[in-house]
């Protein structure tokens, strides 16, 4: 692609970002650089910068022959480049005088940088340097498998990190957003240095890139994209793919941290806006795909030594940008739960219903909480719990009807007004919270962009948040959940397995059994 002159682009950027600076009350800027790539900035004060780099590519984007890419690519990051050794690429990270990290999601992958407000032109330098000049050195590769084979084996030794991973196969049947997002055992040995500049060949394109920065002046971000990026060449159009996801402006457009796992879970603000398979939208194609793929499904994990049991309930949700997300968010806190010996109270979720109806009347589950894994086009929601048994009284057959008529109340009958206000104060304290990190900022405005193309303002999430009422609220009951619904997908782990499921769903007339 031929390119202006730099001076020439340069003041031509100048002053399309002057013109957007007198842009009215939005503090957000976009400007596009000519390859495509997004530059998004936002002015609110603080004494630190945050940017990010933000690729539409991740797990759901893998074949067979490329299945643990996204993890090594997140692993592999600032490691040594054609211009720098591992050595200097660690030294000029430890001058930054904050943080930087990569994060590969389902979704998404992210470099992102938290810094004094001078070291945004290294933060940029850097991001830019592993993503376009990574060497992906044998012996660093190494390190990595033993990293990564380390890392696959504590967490499939924790049930609440590898169930929602199990889940996510289940319910996706093995494909697209059912792909895994750690690399698994029998593939480490296959990303080779190769398959990785192959897959970043495919995916790393401009045009799916936002680069995104809070507390950076526009001009300057504008000028350090078309510095470090402007080589990059975009898609040529007659190879693009037909887009996934309509991104008609019409269509409601909501923010990727409204959802997240349970209200008192203690990573609550990460959850919000950061994906282990959480949330986010992609932007513009996904081959060969029409649709989400979820299928639901059952599975049980036979673990005769596990101290505790553990029972997983999911229905395929609303994608990101449909009108009904504000209402399953909105359900997701009103479920809420979280621990036995939770440090919470009121304010943090302990009179939410499966506190005041599960964790409170039961005294062997441990935890039991709603959540939301949202993407561009799906969702995963529903409810777990983690219990010991005691007799076989206790066990999976029990306690599973519990959870199944949490849900059916949601279907058949309208929440009280009062009931529903506290949740949607909780949801409103919840994003406003999460928004105050300089991280969690960034990300969110990055991500924004590069799923929606604008970033939402706080004050329209909290008119939509209002906007859901009884009967809103009910009427996205019966769509997720309800006969007519989802399917269900059923994982449950430990010592005894849950028995004649269909039973019991038919028996509260939740979940499409059809």
């Amino acid at each position: 692609m031929s390119r202006l002159p730099y001076g020439t682009l340069r003041n031509s950027i100048k002053a399309s970002a002057r013109r957007a600076s007198t842009a009215p009350v939005n503090p957000v800027q976009v400007t596009t650089l000519p390859n495509k790539l997004r530059v998004a900035t936002e002015q609110t004060p603080g004494h630190f910068s945050s940017v990010g780099l933000y690729v539409d590519t991740g797990s759901r984007f893998e074949t067979q022959t490329t299945m643990g890419v996204s993890h090594f690519l997140d692993r592999m990051a600032f490691q040594s480049t054609s211009k720098r050794s591992s050595e200097e690429m660690a030294a000029a990270i430890n001058s930054l005088g904050g943080q930087i990290q990569s994060t590969a999601s389902r979704e998404t992958v992210m470099y992102q940088s938290t810094h004094f407000a001078h070291s945004t032109p290294l933060a940029v330098d850097l991001i830019a340097d592993t993503v376009q000049n990574a060497r992906f050195q044998e012996e660093e590769l190494e390190a990595q498998r033993g990293a990564a084979s380390y890392e696959l084996r504590e967490v499939s030794s924790k049930p609440e990190l590898i169930l929602p991973e199990i889940l996510h196969e289940v319910a996706y049947n093995g494909q697209g957003l059912g792909n895994p997002v750690l690399c698994p055992e029998d593939r480490i040995n296959y990303v080779d240095a190769g398959l990785m500049r192959k897959f970043m060949r495919q995916w790393y394109r401009p045009e799916r890139m936002v680069l995104a920065a809070v507390g950076v002046p526009h001009e300057e971000l504008v000028e350090l994209a078309d510095k470090h990026f402007s080589s990059l060449t975009p898609t040529p159009t007659a190879e693009v793919s037909q887009p996934l996801i309509s991104r008609n402006n019409s269509v409601q457009r909501v923010p990727p941290h409204l959802l997240g796992t349970s209200t008192s879970s203690p990573s609550m603000l990460q959850s919000l806006t950061r994906a282990a398979s959480s949330f986010l939208g992609t932007n513009s194609s996904i081959p060969n795909m029409t649709s989400s793929g979820y299928t639901g499904g059952y599975r049980f994990i036979h673990d005769p030594e596990s101290p505790m049991d553990h029972v997983y309930i999911g229905f395929e949700g609303v994608g990101i940008m449909d009108e009904d997300v504000y209402d399953l968010a909105t359900m997701q806190v009103l479920l809420g739960g979280g621990g036995s010996f939770s440090a919470g109270g009121p304010g943090k979720g302990m009179y939410s219903r499966l506190y005041t109806h599960i964790l409170n009347h039961h005294s062997l589950v441990d935890h039991c909480a709603s959540f939301n894994h949202i993407y561009a086009d799906s969702s995963l929601f529903g409810l777990f719990v983690s219990y010991f048994q005691e007799g076989r009284k206790n066990g999976a057959p029990y306690i599973l009807p519990h959870l199944v008529h949490q849900l059916s109340l949601l279907v058949y009958r309208l929440t009280p007004e009062t009931e529903l206000n506290r949740a949607k104060n909780q949801l409103k304290s919840i994003l406003v919270m999460a928004l105050e990190s300089r991280a969690v900022e960034v990300e969110d405005l990055g991500r924004q962009q590069l799923a929606q193309g604008r970033k939402v303002p706080i004050e329209e999430m909290m008119v939509k948040i209002d906007a859901v009422t009884s009967h809103s609220l009910q009427r996205v009951a019966n769509r997720v959940f309800g006969p007519q619904g989802s399917k269900p997908t059923i994982v449950a782990m430990g010592r005894e397995d849950v028995g004649d499921w269909k039973t019991t769903f038919k028996k509260y007339d939740v979940g499409n059994l059809a």
